[in-house]
């Protein structure tokens, strides 16, 4: 059995992209060399597995490496122009070695497809896409590879992949004339034998071994490190220096990627631009990215990196293939990206992907920047989050958000929104975090809903899952009420959830803004378009919960409920109602919380016991006052038609504040549960004191609901054995 050699290529770095590239140049060359080489990516090297040794693969780049026609003769500064650097092109063409057969083929090839045209500048316009037709038509198949990986011929105009700059140059440096010079700095051209330098430049390129001799010349957007400028050295400024063999090689690890046209759907009928791991730039996930990189990027690089060998012709499948869709839809950024891959739990053997945005800097000049390093999890956990696509909620909001007119506000919240999801979309979040993006949503569900421009394009966030609700749970009494709240809803099938009071949406169908809705024929009759239930959130959590009390109690008789629509598929503890009576130190996390609970699925409670805590007897009173009478029925052994009507007495006087008048609240709910047949244990005489609860906390407390095993503590505290009498059996209460 022929031995393997394992080689370290110390040289070969996921970062820079030059870096990134120059390893794959190198397999891709080695595998004419040996066929059966490959290569992975082990820590930060790569690493190649060959039947050769070393020293013949080394030998094989120095001395028979044939070197792929990379020429560009639509750019100004190829060579093919009358001001161009045409020295090493001439070179080329006048060299006699069998390593540049196929240059010089294809160089001529060139020249043919020129003939006719005029010299002094390179075409533009429809005369450069006539001739990028022609070229491709004359070129040998061995020049085809690039052509490819630069230019895209495409419906009627031809389109540039990023990772090549415009067509193969970026700004005015042409990358094949570069090409062509480092050639010949490493290669004579007329024996074709490596030139004396070469040698020690490749240990350079492959294993970082130091060697003198770089050459002062630019390497373009691949190497932000290598640029020169200000500061690149002591002194001022200075010009890149690169080691020939990085370009050489770097250019030929290109050449992998091949664009192709791909339709955007059926009716669209101009190709768009499809490249290798290539998307749209997204502000988030990176420290590197500020908001404005999106609209000036060129666009983002995801390059794959797998940890276990495989050969070239199975990485350029991969990389011609690799056009990663989410769901049924390729992937358009960075955020569809990287949901698309941890949604897979993998892809194609890859384990990693290093990052790049092809942004804006030094000027006008774009580099691949380094952005992060992602890891991809075989086991992805935030699938939930894929809700936010229902009825294209997320893309339209993303869309609508980066709009020149746009207000400020929605694009921070964008922004936000986008790093907290590419964040999430990468590992299972823990309740804090998941509360987080709720506490957002809800942020961005109101300020939709202040926009009428947003109205007409961007319906309100989805109805989200019950799984939103268990992965936010952070078991703290804080998330307990503003879920208990959350689940409010109406009576039976009269639809009245807490998101139609928190925002301006139809009570009945979550997926339509009010307005919208009642200018539809379907809606034009329902009562819930001529009554506002909204209320609008107030300054403190303890007004706000007052005022939603407060609408919710004036329904039943506006909108014909048959009941007080109180209440709520989960509930709070007799504890976790003490804590919000006792004090305010609550409040805040739970206004924030409400607004993103009140969009999902609150699920029903499993656990209905009362838990430990004091009960408040003045609050009992009140509370029972306001208990839905379906409650009434589940608790206590009444008739059939008993009823329980509405005592909105009780709230106005608590909410007043006046301790004066929360007295008589609580004389009323007395008279109230009295004369409705529930005989209050108490006597009239010797009625409860609000105990230093501040009242119009009391009368937010009222809108919480409870759990049933709670209401029914308060029942059993605060009633005579001889509730359910009928009331005209009971003694008249004189008037106070």
């Amino acid at each position: 059995m022929t031995e393997s050699h394992e080689i370290v290529l110390t040289g070969c770095t996921p970062t820079p992209l030059a870096s990134y590239l120059k390893g794959l140049g190198v397999l891709r060359i080695l595998s004419n060399c040996d066929p059966a080489i490959k290569a992975a990516w082990v820590g930060e090297n790569m690493h190649l597995t060959s039947k050769k040794p070393i020293e013949i693969l080394v030998g094989y780049l120095l001395d028979d490496y044939a070197p792929t026609p990379v020429l560009a003769p639509w750019n100004g500064g190829s060579g093919f122009y009358q001001n161009d650097n045409r020295s090493s092109l001439q070179e080329i063409l006048k060299s006699s070695t069998s390593r540049l057969s196929a240059f010089r083929s294809s160089l001529d090839a060139a020249e043919r497809a020129l003939e006719g045209l005029q010299r002094e500048s390179s075409p533009k316009n429809e005369a450069k896409t006539k001739l990028l037709n022609r070229l491709r038509s004359l070129l040998p198949d061995d020049a085809l590879e690039w052509f490819d990986a630069s230019i895209l011929l495409a419906g009627e105009k031809e389109k540039f992949p990023p990772m090549l700059g415009t067509g193969g140059n970026d700004g005015r440096l042409d990358f094949t004339n570069n090409f062509m010079q480092r050639l010949l700095d490493l290669i004579d051209a007329e024996s074709g034998k490596a030139k004396p330098k070469s040698a020690d430049l490749l240990d350079l390129a492959l294993f970082a071994e130091p060697a003198p001799g770089l050459a002062k010349q630019a390497i373009g957007q691949f190497n932000p490190g290598q640029v020169g400028g200000p500061n690149a050295t002591t002194g001022y400024e200075t010009k890149g220096a690169i080691n020939p063999w990085d370009f050489v090689l770097m250019i030929e690890g290109s050449l992998p990627f091949a664009a192709a046209a791909v339709r955007r759907n059926e009716q669209s009928g101009e190709g768009i631009l499809s490249y290798p791991f290539t998307v749209h730039t997204v502000s988030a996930g990176s420290g590197n990215l500020g908001v404005d990189d999106a609209t000036t990027s060129r666009g983002e690089l995801w390059m794959p990196l797998w940890s276990n060998p495989a050969s070239y012709m199975e990485i350029r499948a991969l990389l011609s293939e690799g056009r990663v869709a989410l769901g049924t839809r390729p992937t358009k950024d960075a955020l569809d990206f990287v949901r698309a891959v941890h949604r897979l739990g993998g892809y194609r053997g890859i384990d990693r992907f290093q990052r790049y945005g092809l942004l804006m800097r030094s000027g006008k000049a774009y580099l691949a920047t380094p952005l992060e390093r992602v890891q991809i999890t075989t086991d992805p956990q935030s699938g939930w989050i894929d809700e936010l696509e229902h009825n294209g909620w997320l893309t339209k909001f993303r869309s609508f958000s980066q709009g020149k007119n746009t207000a400020g506000r929605l694009t921070e919240l964008r922004h936000r929104l986008d790093n907290t999801m590419f964040f999430m979309a990468q590992r299972k979040p823990n309740p804090d975090q998941t509360q987080s993006l709720l506490i957002l949503l809800g942020e961005i569900q109101s300020a939709l809903s202040r926009s009428v421009k947003a109205h007409d394009n961007v319906p309100p966030v989805p109805q989200l899952s019950a799984k939103w609700v268990q992965e936010a749970n952070d078991k703290g009494p804080e998330f307990r009420i503003a879920r208990a709240l959350a689940g409010l809803r109406g009576i039976g099938e009269q639809a009245l959830p807490l998101r139609s009071q928190l925002f301006p949406i139809h009570h009945a169908n979550h997926n339509e803004w009010l307005v919208k809705a009642c200018k539809s024929e379907k809606h034009k009759k329902d009562p819930a378009c001529r009554i506002r239930v909204q209320v609008f959130a107030q300054q403190d959590l303890v007004s706000t919960l007052i005022e939603l009390l407060r609408m919710r109690l004036s329904l039943p008789a506006r909108l014909d409920f048959k009941d007080k629509p109180l209440n709520s598929n989960a509930g709070i503890s007799l504890i976790d109602l003490m804590g919000f009576l006792d004090s305010d130190w609550m409040d805040t996390k739970i206004a924030a919380l409400l607004p993103g609970l009140a969009l999902c699925k609150i699920p029903e409670d499993a656990d209905h016991k009362p838990g430990d805590g004091e009960i408040f007897a003045a609050f009992a009173l009140c509370k029972l006052a306001l208990t839905p009478t379906t409650t009434l029925h589940g608790l206590l052994d009444l008739p059939e038609k008993f009823h329980f009507p509405v005592a909105p007495q009780v709230l106005a006087k608590l909410a007043s504040g006046d301790p004066i008048q929360a007295e008589q609240a609580i004389k009323i709910a007395w008279r109230r549960l009295r004369s409705s047949g529930l005989e209050p244990a108490m006597p009239y005489s010797q009625l409860p004191k609000s105990a230093g609860i501040e009242p119009r906390r009391l009368a937010a407390a009222l809108l919480i609901p409870l759990k049933f095993g709670a209401t029914r503590t308060l029942a059993e505290a605060i009633l005579n054995e001889n509730e359910g009498r009928e009331p005209e059996l009971l003694h008249p209460i004189a008037s106070h």
